[in-house]
């Protein structure tokens, strides 16, 4: 094989390109060149390395084997690339170091605020949240514009990819409702037969444990209000005659201050918080102090 110093990478971009569309005319039209310029770039990386890198079928370019290995290892490069401009851009002048976060919708406002609490008030840092559903946050988290994502579910771990999900931690799940005087006990799950109850939309990862439950005893509940929105959720719960059924993070102050009651905590449903990374070359330092914070929070049982 040829000496591999003289890899030109402007030749690996056109062959990415042509790989990826599997046509000449395609791949000169989206890179804004000559298709007989395409074809003598293709020819030099090929001869550069020494194998051929496609086969000619029809009117289409199909990958040989030597060229499905350079394509891997196209990606990989051309991705180091973009992640290395987006790590720069975030060196500001002033020498601040930003954060990109990602959340879902459904995910309680308390504990994003506990998460990224060490952070908050360091000179040098800037703190970018933004609120999406898990699928969007992800396309982010792949085009290098997030760093982290917070979540309710994990995300399975694939080769295109490389996703991490960290359980950060677990918190119960309650049927809460306003402190009245003479409140009897509330018997679950019997009394929602007749007890209004304000609900997580079919979004949230609680949603199927709870509808399972009730199935499994024959209730078909009075439903006052399905909400996709946590912090709707706090609010609807204020003003509810009814329950509603929420992570205690959400409301950990309205418990607090005695506004909402806990009427009746379901053991057999727990929420799970995640933080999902991507695998990079140059990962945030900003991310790995939050999970070593979250970490140490833990395992001296800080629950809110």
């Amino acid at each position: 094989m040829h000496d591999m110093a003289f890899l030109n990478y402007h030749h690996l971009r056109y062959f990415r390109a042509v790989a990826k569309l599997g046509h000449l005319t395609r791949a000169a039209a989206h890179l804004g060149v000559s298709q007989s310029a395409l074809s003598a770039q293709l020819r030099q990386l090929e001869e550069s390395l020494g194998q051929a890198l496609f086969l000619r079928e029809s009117k289409r370019l199909k990958l040989t084997a030597t060229g499905r290995v350079v394509l891997d290892y196209a990606e990989t490069i051309f991705r180091t690339g973009e992640e290395l401009m987006t790590v720069l851009e975030r060196q500001s002048p002033a020498g601040r170091r930003v954060l990109a976060v990602g959340a879902v919708a459904t995910l309680s406002r308390n504990f994003q605020l506990r998460f990224l609490q060490p952070l908050i008030n360091q000179p040098d840092v800037s703190l970018v949240v933004h609120s999406g559903s898990l699928r969007n946050l992800l396309e982010r988290l792949e085009a290098h514009s997030l760093d982290l994502v917070l979540s309710n579910l994990p995300v399975p771990r694939e080769g295109a990819t490389g996703w991490h999900s960290e359980k950060l931690a677990e918190q119960p799940v309650s049927l809460v409702g306003r402190r009245r005087r003479g409140q009897k006990p509330f018997c679950f799950p019997e009394d929602l037969r007749t007890t209004p109850v304000i609900l997580p939309s079919h979004d949230s990862s609680l949603r199927p444990a709870f509808d399972l439950l009730l199935e499994r005893a024959g209730i078909r509940p009075v439903v006052a209000a399905e909400v996709d929105d946590m912090a709707m959720l706090r609010l609807l719960a204020r003003e509810s005659e009814g329950v509603t059924l929420v992570p205690a993070v959400v409301v950990r102050d309205e418990l607090r201050a005695g506004v909402l009651v806990e009427r009746h905590r379901i053991a057999e449903i727990r929420e799970s918080f995640y933080a999902i990374t991507p695998s990079r070359r140059f990962p945030n330092e900003l991310v790995r102090q939050l999970l070593a914070a979250q970490k140490a929070a833990t395992k001296t049982g800080e629950e809110d």
